[in-house]
């Protein structure tokens, strides 16, 4: 759908065989699906303000702490929907919808956001649109240009999920292929983990193998046929590896921490990218493109930029803040469903699974 201005105060949408006009519309996201409490404002399909708060409480767990996540979202909604209005000089009477994350995600951090766009559609009568988190990943992409036509191909990577997806547009999604077991996501972490590095240990991963050799170390990669992924045969081979090396030396990881972070990313980002490649090949797809909390990662972001040089694809990556959980990428998605007119009543309920990428 490409959105092409008009006189005020009406905007015209092209749908493809129709054109009709619309007000203007101005929405409200909310995000809660994890451990951060994110608010966006959208107007006119453009994103004026984009506010998180974090929660660094988990780093003392090694871990996210459900319970705790669900009281921070609690304490934190109100002053970061308030922050996200005065950034976008508008007051809460002004917006037209809400969009929430409903799932996947921790289910009693779903429940503040959930509730909370509730109210404020109730209050305020405006329609209530929930949002699937996965799809809001992949739409992130329109937040800001470029942005790729359809279809293209996404690899999707969080900490809950590896997925590719076959976009055909903003609404009309198929996943071709995702993992059976842990998300890549979960491989950086336990890793980390298992190397004594702090929560989050992703990032800390990453930053440590800029000084590391990827290939001083190999490691089991899984054999799965098809586009789909597994990693928990790949976290064993890690683990035993680790704990036979120690036996003769207990300062092994320390001596060779660059190292083994350099080969533990290397070899999660090469099973990432051989599938890439070998979808964009099935499909006959020019356009890739990453998406999710792991498409912040240097290695990964690189190695795909150089697949579509070797392969003659456009890549899309979009911009860090738009990679981790964010409320930009709820609002956007909120708006095309808007668009279509896509919304929710008051007996919605969040969901911490959601089969597929529609909701």
């Amino acid at each position: 759908m490409t959105i092409v201005a008009a006189p005020n105060p009406f905007l015209l949408i092209f749908t493809g065989l129709n054109y009709e006009y619309c007000m203007p519309v101005t929405i409200l996201g909310i995000e809660s699906s994890c451990d951060e409490t994110g608010a966006a404002v959208l107007i006119d399909g453009q994103i004026v303000a984009n506010c998180i708060a974090n929660q660094s409480i988990h780093e003392l767990y090694g871990g996210v702490v459900p319970e705790l996540a669900s009281r921070a979202h609690q304490a934190n909604i109100v002053p970061v929907v308030q922050i996200a209005l005065k950034k976008a000089g508008i007051t809460l009477q002004q917006i037209d919808a809400v969009a929430f994350t409903q799932g996947p995600g921790l289910l009693g951090s779903l429940m503040v956001g959930a509730g909370y766009a509730k109210g404020v559609s109730l209050a305020l009568d405006i329609p209530l649109i929930a949002v699937h988190h996965m799809q809001a990943h992949i739409l992130a992409h329109f937040v800001e240009d470029p942005k790729p036509n359809f279809p293209f191909l996404c690899l999707t990577v969080s900490g809950g999920h590896t997925q590719l997806v076959l976009v055909k547009s903003h609404l009309d999604m198929e996943i071709i292929g995702q993992t059976n077991d842990d998300a890549a996501g979960e491989a950086f972490d336990k890793c980390a983990k298992m190397l004594g590095l702090p929560y989050p240990g992703g990032p800390l991963i990453d930053k440590l193998a800029q000084e590391g050799n990827p290939l001083a170390f190999t490691f089991a990669e899984p054999k799965i046929p098809g586009l789909d992924f597994s990693f928990s045969g790949f976290k064993t081979s890690v683990l035993y590896f680790l704990q036979e090396k120690i036996k003769t030396n207990t300062d092994f990881i320390h001596e060779n921490m660059n190292d083994l972070c350099a080969a533990i990313q290397h070899s999660i980002v090469e099973i990432l990218v051989r599938k890439m490649r070998k979808a964009a090949r099935q499909y006959a797809i020019k356009q890739i493109a990453i998406a999710g909390g792991v498409s912040a990662n240097s290695c990964l972001r690189n190695k795909i930029i150089e697949l579509g040089k070797s392969e003659g694809y456009d890549v899309f990556i979009p911009a860090f803040e738009y990679c981790t959980d964010n409320a930009a990428m709820i609002a956007i998605t909120g708006y095309y469903k808007f668009l279509n007119k896509q919304f929710a009543d008051q007996t919605i309920v969040p969901a911490a699974r959601i089969t597929g990428l529609t909701n």
